[in-house]
């Protein structure tokens, strides 16, 4: 079968960062907001300000084009220099995901095998995680829903989360043609032992917002679902601690039928969460921050941070150029996959088929590609 059914963009992208600011309001886009500081009894502290900053594509589950990369480096850059500024609050839109990485669409039908321009587009992303680990004010991910991918990646970047409980995080790299090289390899092996750090980053398993923080990866998970005027946890998540095979586990998921009633519950309410005792929560730690020196506290804040930028620093301009030339490859087929998912009916190739052709020898050309692709689903 032919490639000829994959899209092809042919404009060129602009990944230059121009004077115009870079926000907007309609989706795809990044929505940066200067909401007022409020005391805990919700009173407006005169000019002093939070910056909001929100992935604005919930259609793509909040998914980065390269605009919206713009967008983040831009409202970064400008909250760390206003002097009113108390805080950023990095978030998404909706109840379904703070953000799931780059947006494939845009990768499979212009960056794949086009490596020069995917080279490109990573120097905004690196500049995307740079802003972040460089803001002269704390930085609060607010994960409202599923954190993956590069929005795993970018979320570590962060100074501190708080989580909804129906959240999800974890990588996809390894399973759609790429390598969590945007972070995740330079930061977990900081957070996590360094067998979860990398499981973590290879197997392509979605964590629990328990688990994440049982594995101490985030600060606090708050219930979002609010039925009969009651707060009710996540159903589909074990969230006592037991033990199995000799190990105790806690935040794995439910299994059979319980598994099943838990996720149509969620399925019935999840539009409707409520992010009160997120909100909350998010309200409570700007708080503190406020009443902190600003200096003492950013001082303190770049030197945690230090620690994650050192190995980010050493491995990203290298890692950069392996991402760009993989998009001629692996990435050229994993992200092809995913984008045509509702033509073959899969969102990833025929891994076996495609190391035996490795094994076999075989060229990297149209022929082999299709053929681990797989053939268009019959009408």
């Amino acid at each position: 079968m032919a490639l000829e059914w994959m899209p092809r963009e042919n404009e060129k992208k602009d990944h230059m960062i121009h004077t115009s600011v870079h926000w907007g309001t309609e989706a795809p886009s990044v929505v940066y907001e200067k909401r007022p500081l409020q005391d805990p009894a919700g009173k407006v502290v005169p000019g002093l300000f939070v910056s909001w900053v929100r992935l604005n594509n919930p259609a793509q589950y909040n998914s980065y084009t390269t605009e919206m990369v713009k967008g983040v480096i831009a409202a970064f850059e400008n909250a760390s220099v206003d002097r009113s500024v108390v805080a950023v609050v990095f978030t998404g839109t909706g109840p379904y995901a703070f953000c799931t990485g780059g947006n494939t669409k845009e990768y499979s039908e212009y960056y794949s095998a086009r490596p020069d321009e995917y080279g490109q587009y990573m120097e905004l992303f690196n500049h995307m995680v740079d802003c972040i680990l460089a803001c002269k004010k704390p930085v609060i991910s607010r994960a409202n829903g599923m954190r993956v991918a590069g929005g795993q990646e970018i979320g570590l970047a962060c100074d501190i989360t708080l989580t909804s409980d129906l959240a999800i995080f974890g990588q996809a790299g390894p399973k759609h043609g790429s390598a969590p090289d945007g972070g995740s390899t330079d930061f977990l092996p900081w957070y996590l032992g360094m067998e979860d750090a990398m499981w973590n980053c290879i197997s392509c398993e979605m964590w629990s917002a328990y688990k994440m923080k049982a594995k101490n990866l985030v600060s606090k998970v708050v219930p979002v679902l609010k039925i009969d005027g009651k707060w009710v946890r996540n159903p589909t998540i074990i969230t006592d601690t037991y033990v199995e095979d000799g190990e105790i586990v806690y935040g794995e998921l439910k299994k059979g039928d319980a598994l099943k009633e838990g996720q149509a519950f969620v399925k019935q309410h999840q539009a409707n969460a409520d992010f009160e005792l997120l909100d909350k929560e998010v309200d409570r730690i700007i708080w503190t921050f406020a009443n902190l020196f600003p200096g003492c506290l950013i001082k303190s804040i770049d030197s945690i941070r230090a620690k994650k930028k050192f190995f980010w620093d050493y491995s990203k301009n290298y890692n950069r150029h392996w991402l760009a030339a993989n998009m001629g490859g692996e990435a050229f087929l994993g992200f092809g996959a995913f984008n045509t998912k509702k033509i073959t009916g899969k969102d990833t190739i025929d891994f076996i088929k495609f190391r035996q052709n490795i094994a076999d020898g075989r060229a990297w050309n149209d022929e082999m590609f299709s053929e681990v692709l797989g053939p268009p689903l019959k009408k």
